[in-house]
């Protein structure tokens, strides 16, 4: 089993306008824009991320908006709800705040004893937030906000899975544990982790295969503290047989890649070197990061984004 996972990362999702995905996260939510770079694969597309003041692994949701992309269709072999954290108790608020802010989807639930809100993002991503007892990080209190109601991080997030043995067998080599299970449902949870703790299981057997479109989680990644720590994870994991790509340099982060038996894109990413390594924590975010290698063309790349208006 290995043990130097601490939780999750980051999530990256797809998006449909990267004016109306920045407004969500940032006034809606009240997280904070963390950076804005681009896709490394298609310079065209903006890499948008949000979190906590320094964007903590953990707390990171990413997005690339691809302009006039087809909505995407939830099934299997994805992920199907992301949720975050917030304080004991202000359930009650998040929900009369996203209301009056015209969010879809609002719901009060309870899972695994744990009260929770769902709804749905701009793209009818499915997020919800759970209230959680003594978690504390601090959420990002630099909007209207209060510290005290703000949004932690994540909390965890559900896979849903036509068929869950493969991926409980992987979760347990990956250090999580399995702590209930309800009918559909399982929960796994890593002892001593990052805050990011926990990833649900939902079986789906009769659902049709999901597909990647606006709305979609591309990938979910889990958190180690370093490069050294992500090279024994990749060797055991490429050990056990999964095909795993080479470390790739991702500016703010190192990652590697590898996909499961039911179908969700994995992420092994390190802790290090940060989303302050290129700019000063106080304007993250603010300004257009390129890739070294796009950054002779940053006209050219900065005429065809979208223009994000703060």
């Amino acid at each position: 089993m290995l043990t130097q996972i601490k939780g999750l990362h980051h999530v990256t999702s797809m998006a449909a306008s990267a004016q109306e995905n920045s407004d969500f996260f940032t006034k809606a939510l009240g997280l904070r824009r963390v950076k804005k770079t681009v896709n490394f694969d298609d310079p065209e597309v903006y890499h948008l991320y949000y979190g906590d003041e320094i964007g903590t692994p953990g707390s990171v949701m990413t997005y690339f908006p691809f302009p006039h992309i087809a909505r995407g269709r939830p099934g299997a072999g994805e992920v199907g709800e992301t949720s975050f954290a917030i304080p004991e108790g202000t359930l009650g608020y998040w929900k009369e705040r996203l209301a009056s802010r015209g969010v879809d989807g609002l719901s009060e639930h309870q899972l695994w004893g744990e009260k929770r809100l769902r709804f749905k993002g701009p793209d009818s991503d499915a997020f919800s937030l759970v209230e959680v007892k003594d978690d504390r990080r601090r959420g990002w209190a630099g909007t209207e906000v209060d510290a005290d109601k703000a949004v932690k991080g994540f909390h965890g997030a559900t896979l849903r899975l036509t068929d869950p043995g493969a991926t409980r067998e992987l979760l347990s080599f990956m250090g999580y544990q399995e702590v209930d299970r309800k009918g559909e449902w399982s929960r796994f949870a890593i002892s001593g982790g990052n805050g990011a703790d926990v990833v649900d299981l939902e079986v789906v057997p009769s659902a049709d295969l999901a597909r990647l479109g606006a709305g979609s989680v591309h990938h979910i990644a889990f958190a180690v503290d370093d490069r050294a720590a992500q090279l024994e994870v990749r060797k055991a994991l490429i050990g056990t047989g999964y095909q795993v790509t080479p470390v790739i340099d991702r500016d703010y982060f190192w990652a590697i890649y590898f996909r499961t038996p039911g179908g969700v894109l994995f992420e092994i990413a390190t802790n290090e070197p940060g989303f302050d390594r290129d700019e000063d924590t106080g304007h993250l975010g603010e300004a257009l990061k390129l890739p070294t290698r796009y950054e002779p063309y940053r006209d050219e790349i900065s005429r065809r984004l979208e223009p994000i208006r703060d």
